[in-house]
């Protein structure tokens, strides 16, 4: 069994809360738009981080996250990325990674939309984007995930609003 807490599109900015809300997870995931460096930082000292870069992040940290994360984890074929769409409308240079060589689930940010559902034209991939978790951007409240992935089974899945964006 292993709990991950998952954010995206923080456009360097990190509420404290999150540390709270992931204290007993295992992993936290970082879907891109991270900001700064010293966000995957914090991240990182926390607790094991996967992370892939967005459309805003400088090359500092492209070095250290990829554009694209590939692995297994608890019986599950994961693929995190920035750029991926939604379902039906996945971003064309996914897309054809998508039919050809589908993952059980597929993360992905950027549309600062939080969104958890099943594609049953790929082999009922499960989609997630976690919406936004920083100030920047069209969002009306700030959102993370928190999960679990057991065997093949995800067992507990829980949206957590962490307030209005803006400036605090």
């Amino acid at each position: 069994m292993t709990r991950i807490g998952l954010l995206s599109d923080t456009h360097s900015y990190l509420d404290e809360a999150i540390f709270d809300y992931f204290k007993d997870c295992d992993e936290i995931w970082h879907a891109g738009d991270v900001g700064t460096v010293e966000i995957l930082e914090k991240l990182e000292k926390f607790k094991p981080l996967r992370a892939v870069y967005g459309n805003i992040d400088a090359k500092e940290i492209q070095w250290k996250a990829p554009e694209h994360q590939r692995f297994e984890l608890e019986g599950f074929r994961i693929w995190m990325t920035h750029i991926g769409g939604a379902p039906p409308n996945y971003n064309p240079q996914v897309r054809p990674e998508l039919k050809h060589n589908t993952p059980d689930i597929f993360i992905c940010g950027h549309s600062h939309i939080l969104r958890v559902l099943r594609d049953p034209k790929l082999q009922n991939m499960l989609y997630i984007n976690p919406g936004a978790a920083g100030n920047e951007g069209f969002h009306k409240i700030r959102t993370i995930l928190r999960f679990t992935l057991d065997d093949g089974k995800i067992p507990q899945l829980e949206a957590i609003e962490l307030g209005k964006r803006g400036r605090l």
